[in-house]
């Protein structure tokens, strides 16, 4: 591939502050600490993209900026069909903080066609139903996926062994660590200039911004920032070194503003989560047993299963956050998209889990701009511009309604009068709600990559 002529930045547009990364010398390597044991690589291997300093500017094809399940499913989906790309991550190694996520059939039909989905089923237990239940531990409904939808595939992921898996297909120069966007802007031939808090420039032909909910690359594109729904979450991930006790199925329990509820996740852990409204997100807190605490208080009079499993929970898996989402109303919404800038997963469409289709909707935004992506850089003929704006077309109809439609299930499961919630209760979800059309939303087509 030809090298690139000298860019010279035009206007650079400022993101978030952050504090200066630290020297060099104190840095770790790109590829951070992580195993790479359980990868299977493919033979063949994408062509060299042309990397190199001009002008103190790093030049790269395809920069992903952000290395949590959009970015680095994106990076393995292109690095499958023969497209290199860098993935900047600002932390020193992978996140992998934090609990599980659920994934449907439409999730492990993306990690199928990426090539980990055998590996991760082996370490995950399969979710065979759901159980429903009020505060007072009475039984609303319970079904099983299987007799609603042959085809279902419900298991809880860890959200760490998740991204170690990508990162094991991936080459160790694949992830840069440490690399945090500080600046953003073009230059006078069209290319993106990145500038990191280091110090660090690079010229990039494509820029993929999977950099979440708060997403500089999103800010600089135009989207507004994410609206708070109105209730926050606690999760966490209780352990059991001798053997959890439950069913493989999902439980959950509805009370006035407060729901939660747990699935096993693997035979030593179990997820659990608990949802409760509040006017405001509040104070950010970081201290795991006031987050234990404050959790277990919410619901001290619930089913005793909850506590337990609260109890067992190791305090480094507590978070607490506030539920936002962005709805991307037609004519009004910044595209996708601007020149080779593209956005996916929750830096474009933050959902709330409701539905759990947050995940499983940015790995399928990941195999379609892939598949879109690598036709026309592998070609030669396509327009790269014009992947970007197929793939904006063929998604959106798919994750507006269903931003929507999770708002929705959230506003309807947080409802705290009383007689709303009877209703809710004694007729609603045991009467009124069909369980098959609510599972629809799962299929999704994917062909392996």
């Amino acid at each position: 591939m030809s090298s690139l002529p000298p860019c010279r930045p035009l206007r650079w547009s400022s993101c978030s502050a952050a504090p200066a990364a630290p020297p060099p010398s104190s840095r770790p390597s790109r590829t951070g600490a992580f195993p790479r044991s359980r990868g299977r690589r493919r033979s063949s291997r994408p062509r060299a993209l042309s990397v190199r300093a001009e002008a103190g500017v790093l030049k790269e094809d395809v920069v992903i900026v952000g290395a949590g399940i959009a970015g680095l499913a994106t990076s393995v989906s292109l690095h499958r069909l023969g497209v290199k790309s860098l993935v900047l991550e600002q932390a020193e190694s992978l996140r992998t903080g934090g609990t599980s996520l659920t994934l449907f059939k439409n999730g492990w039909r993306v990690l199928d066609a990426i090539g980990v989905g055998s590996d991760l089923r082996s370490q995950f237990l399969e979710i065979q139903g759901m159980v429903i239940k009020s505060e007072d531990g009475r039984e609303l409904r319970s079904f099983r996926f299987k007799d609603e939808d042959d085809s279902q595939e419900v298991r809880a992921v860890e959200r760490r062994i998740l991204l170690e898996t990508f990162a094991d297909q991936l080459p160790p120069e694949a992830i840069r660590f440490s690399s945090k966007l500080a600046k953003i802007g073009r230059s006078e031939n069209g290319e993106t200039l990145l500038e990191l808090v280091d110090g660090t420039r690079l010229s990039a032909k494509i820029v993929i911004g999977c950099d979440g909910v708060r997403s500089p690359v999103a800010k600089w594109m135009g989207f507004s920032e994410p609206k708070y729904v109105g209730h926050c979450a606690f999760r966490g991930l209780g352990f059991y070194p001798d053997g959890q006790p439950y069913e493989p199925r999902v439980s959950y329990v509805y009370g006035k503003g407060l729901r939660a509820g747990y699935v096993p996740v693997s035979p030593t852990k179990v997820y659990w989560f608990v949802c409760f409204n509040s006017p405001s997100p509040g104070p950010k807190i970081t201290d795991p047993s006031i987050l234990k605490n404050q959790s277990q208080e919410l619901v001290r009079n619930w089913p005793s299963e909850l506590l337990n499993i609260i109890d067992r929970t190791p305090d480094d898996t507590i978070i607490r956050t506030p539920l936002v989402d962005r709805w991307l109303w037609p004519a009004v919404s910044p595209s996708a998209s601007s020149g080779s800038v593209v956005l996916v997963g929750d830096a474009w469409h933050p959902m709330t889990p409701n539905l759990g289709q947050g995940a499983c909707c940015a790995l399928e935004d990941a195999v379609v701009l892939a598949k879109k992506l690598a036709d026309a850089i592998n070609s030669g003929n396509g327009s790269v511009e014009g992947a970007l704006k197929s793939y904006e077309s063929e998604r959106w109809p798919r994750i507006f309604p269903l931003t929507i439609r999770a708002n929705l299930v959230g506003s309807l499961l947080q409802w705290e009068n009383p007689v709303v919630c009877s209703v809710r209760n004694n007729v609603v979800i045991p009467k009124l709600i069909r369980i098959g059309p609510m599972l629809e939303h799962t299929n999704f087509a994917c062909e392996r990559l």
